[in-house]
């Protein structure tokens, strides 16, 4: 389970199963990412964190105000690699990330100022252990019309686990046949698509995914469905 006490507490080693070690990042690598994209931070504003998966329904973090919003020139992507969380190496999953063209509709988080070392240092610990996102301040569209430069990961297409063939027919299998130390991977597909319409939001690409995976668990896995809540 992905907690905040999980998360304080992780050997980022072990926590979420096996990862290859020259994967991972250091405590000391994923505090100079912090580091680096902090000094990149505009003009000391508010700082807005971007969440298009998982930190939508469990973000973990403290927010002061959360928005709907829409970030412009990224889409939703199982492209990364998944070998440890809902994943093995034995049996990779997929994972979201964020890939060049269209749009996301999402969650904008604003954290609170004089928490934000913290937070955001548990936010590394969750999003950066291993270096395949990219950290990026983008703009924001939120849904009261007010624009914001908020912190998006982004997929870093250099990174040993990124994949370019997102075809349904290739990652529906992967991801109904995925899992490990944090669920299934098939879980997580279907609280995305789950949070997505709780919130009136639609993501084409998604609810198709969802389909295919539905399909091919139906097909080869009977009784697989149950059990559709991702933390």
């Amino acid at each position: 389970m992905l907690t905040r006490d999980f998360l304080q507490n992780a050997d980022c080693k072990t926590a979420f199963g096996t990862i290859e070690e020259s994967l991972l990042l250091t405590p000391e690598q994923r505090l100079a990412s912090l580091e680096c994209t902090l000094s990149r931070r505009p003009n000391n504003s508010p700082v807005w964190i971007f969440g298009y998966g998982s930190l939508m329904w469990n973000p973990v973090f403290e927010s002061e105000e959360i928005r709907s919003a829409t970030l412009q020139g990224w889409h939703r992507a199982f492209c990364l690699r998944l070998t440890a969380g809902r994943g093995t190496l034995a049996q990779p999953g997929r994972m979201l990330a964020l890939k060049e063209g269209g749009q996301t509709i999402g969650l904008a988080f604003r954290l609170p100022e004089e928490k934000l070392r913290e937070e955001l240092e548990l936010l590394w610990k969750r999003e950066m252990v291993t270096g395949c996102y990219l950290p990026t301040w983008c703009d924001l569209t939120l849904e009261d019309g007010r624009v914001v430069t908020a912190l998006v990961f982004i997929m870093n297409p250099q990174h040993p686990l990124c994949e370019e063939d997102t075809r349904y027919q290739v990652i529906a299998p992967l991801i109904a046949n995925a899992s490990g130390p944090l669920g299934t991977n098939a879980q997580y597909l279907f609280a995305l698509d789950n949070e997505l319409k709780s919130h009136g939001m639609k993501d084409e690409c998604i609810g198709d995914l969802v389909d295919y995976v539905r399909q091919w668990l139906q097909q080869n896995a009977p009784g697989a469905l149950g059990g559709e809540v991702a933390v």
